[in-house]
């Protein structure tokens, strides 16, 4: 069993902006806003509702609230979908795998918790399709089978070339509480913002900046997935 570490959520290189932490630890997954004008996504941040019952909307200013989603990954139905180099390290996983995910958030109404890197949900991996071996068809029939997907609902020819992580749907979660994994506070003096903090480093068995997806961290260690469990609740 193997552990993937992969950032997703809006950023500041995307959108201007990261998801917002609360005063409970609680937080909002907000997903990128699409960025290919041929997709079918018509869901704005408007239409997506958040953990609070408020929509994502509300987090966000008025220029980027009207955006359209790229709501990938989806935790309906447990999918995510990439393509080039993400979509060959997706490849790697395999069925009971662990596809992690973290976030940058940003504490909302200036409360107690500080902007960092934070885990905020994952996948048990049940299966890893390949676009680019499986039939028009079918890819067609999967298309259908996950609505909640905006991979799924672009257009372009590199929708023949993703690669889409199906989760099992009793084993993929938000967590309730998201975990800090990197922030200046936690770092020692010189480090990277976005570098690993020490206790993680200790914990998860990886170091370095990780505020870009690529290349993504593994996690193999036997003691290193048990704390990661941990920190996942399972």
């Amino acid at each position: 069993m193997t552990a993937m570490l992969l950032r997703v959520g809006i950023d500041k290189g995307s959108d201007g902006i990261l998801s917002p932490i609360l005063s409970n630890g609680k937080f909002e997954y907000i997903p990128l806003s699409e960025s290919d004008e041929k997709s079918d996504e018509n869901r704005t941040y408007y239409e997506l509702i958040g953990r609070t019952g408020k929509p994502l909307a509300d987090y966000l200013p008025s220029k980027i609230a009207s955006r359209k989603v790229h709501y990938d990954p989806e935790f309906h139905t447990c999918t995510y979908g990439d393509r080039g180099m993400k979509g060959k390290y997706l490849l790697k996983l395999e069925n009971g795998d662990l596809l992690v995910f973290y976030a940058g958030l940003t504490p909302y109404k200036n409360n107690e918790y500080d902007e960092g890197l934070y885990i905020i949900g994952y996948f048990t991996v049940k299966e890893v399709l390949e676009f680019s071996t499986i039939s028009k068809e079918t890819i067609r029939t999967i298309r259908n089978s996950y609505p909640h997907n905006s991979h799924l609902k672009r257009n372009s020819e590199d929708t023949q070339e993703m690669v889409l992580v199906l989760g099992d749907p009793n084993k993929c979660k938000l967590l309730k509480k998201a975990v800090l994994i990197s922030n200046k506070r936690l770092n020692r003096i010189g480090r990277s913002f976005n570098a690993v903090s020490p206790a993680m480093e200790n914990l998860l068995g990886i170091k370095g900046s990780i505020q870009r997806s690529i290349p993504p961290r593994f996690i193999i260690g036997e003691q290193n997935l048990l704390n990661l469990k941990k920190m996942l609740e399972l």
